[in-house]
């Protein structure tokens, strides 16, 4: 139960927004009662970071078991998605939620962490840790900026910038 609860939340997330996804309509997405909702997710915040937490778990595994060959692009893969569009909405919605900005700090430096882990093991020396923490943050910045192009564009973008940026910070 609680694992279509997390699911119905990331969905919600991308299919609605923050503002709009009531846990009302994650439960119902989850096919669960309000009651059990609330019993294992007292808050909309508390459902949602969690939903995100889990998911982000999910996708560090994956990007630890790519071939070290495929170069930063993975990064960029890290940073695309429904997971990251929901990480996306919660983001943009802890500008101006307290609630939601508290428990998404916690959260963000964990993923931080993570990525710079995970990167750290997939890269091994073959980057520096600041061009690793340089390109978390430029992979980021990338898809953020991508939703305003076609995937066509984006691609394109990425096929002439990747290899510089390979370049400007791989040993």
């Amino acid at each position: 139960m609680r694992a279509r609860l997390l699911d119905a939340a990331v969905e919600s997330l991308v299919d609605l927004g923050y503002a709009k996804s009531s846990t009302q309509e994650i439960a119902r997405r989850a096919g669960v009662s309000r009651g059990a909702q609330l019993h294992h997710f007292p808050t909309k915040e508390s459902l949602v970071v969690a939903a995100i937490e889990h998911l982000v778990r999910k996708r560090l595994e994956e990007l630890v078991t790519v071939d070290r060959e495929a170069g930063l692009d993975i990064l960029l893969d890290a940073f695309s998605g429904p997971l990251f569009y929901a990480a996306l909405e919660l983001w943009v919605a802890a500008r101006t939620d307290p609630a939601l900005h508290a428990a998404m700090v916690p959260l963000e430096r964990t993923v931080t962490e993570a990525l710079s882990e995970g990167g750290r093991e997939v890269f091994g020396d073959a980057i520096s840790g600041e061009a690793l923490e340089l390109s978390i943050e430029l992979a980021r910045g990338l898809a953020v900026s991508a939703i305003f192009r076609t995937p066509e564009t984006d691609s394109t973008l990425r096929q002439r910038l990747l290899p510089v940026w390979e370049a400007m910070v791989m040993k």
